[in-house]
């Protein structure tokens, strides 16, 4: 699932983008200034960032300059002003489009798929649509690649198998034995002791405190959870 960054002071516009674009299938956040904008991008991927302007803190001129100085992801700006001047400083420094307060959300969500086909072609399809993108989770299945943060980390065959299976259930609990079953199969030679052993080692690899996972939670007495 694609996933899309709200950056708008106006909590009533931001929750209305967020509503018309999650129906249409996208994982969107939403940041209310530009500060927590600009920690949000550099701490997790995203495939599109919606921009408004007029933030407070960073403005929207400004975060546009330094996200594009770090990432190369489609940038469309937001404002309620018409003028010229506003539209040629926001493409100058690489705003990649345009839309002006006040827009239909059946237009937004049109620019933005635009946005987001286009940028896959320019990519030669590298961007692939059946990847599992989680907050600064990214899972190539196809390439059994993983990304934190844009840094890949390497996994074992079955790391990456448990990753990815967990991953595809969001929120849903299993208990050891699921996954022992599901992963190895019961006639493989071992044990479920096993899965608490993969579990830790992809949380070393994959978590920033192993010790208090935002991906993959123990529920005591119960098994494991993926946070979607």
């Amino acid at each position: 699932m694609q996933r899309i960054l709200i950056v708008e002071d106006e909590q009533s516009i931001a929750e209305l983008e967020h509503d018309y674009l999650e129906i249409n299938g996208f994982h969107v956040d939403i940041a209310n200034d530009g500060n927590s904008a600009l920690q949000k991008v550099m701490a997790e991927a995203f495939d599109l960032i919606l921009l408004d302007l007029m933030l407070p803190g960073i403005s929207g001129f400004e975060l546009c300059k330094h996200i594009r100085k770090e990432q190369d992801i489609p940038i469309l700006m937001v404002t309620a002003k018409g003028e010229d001047i506003d539209k040629i400083r926001g493409l100058g420094l690489g705003a990649d489009d345009y839309i002006v307060k006040p827009f239909s959300p059946n237009e937004l969500v049109a620019r933005v798929k635009a946005h987001l086909s286009r940028y896959d072609r320019l990519k030669g399809g590298g961007r692939r649509m059946d990847d599992i993108r989680i907050r600064g989770l990214v899972i190539n299945k196809e390439a059994r690649q993983v990304f934190i943060n844009n840094e890949e980390v390497m996994l074992t065959a079955k790391e990456f198998d448990l990753l990815t299976f967990l991953a595809l259930h969001p929120n849903r609990v299993f208990s050891k034995n699921d996954l022992f079953e599901r992963i190895w199969g019961m006639d493989s030679m071992g044990d479920i002791a096993t899965v608490t052993v993969h579990i830790r080692k992809i949380r070393e690899k994959v978590e920033m405190d192993p010790a208090n996972p935002q991906y993959v939670e123990t529920l005591w007495g119960a098994g494991y959870r993926f946070r979607g």
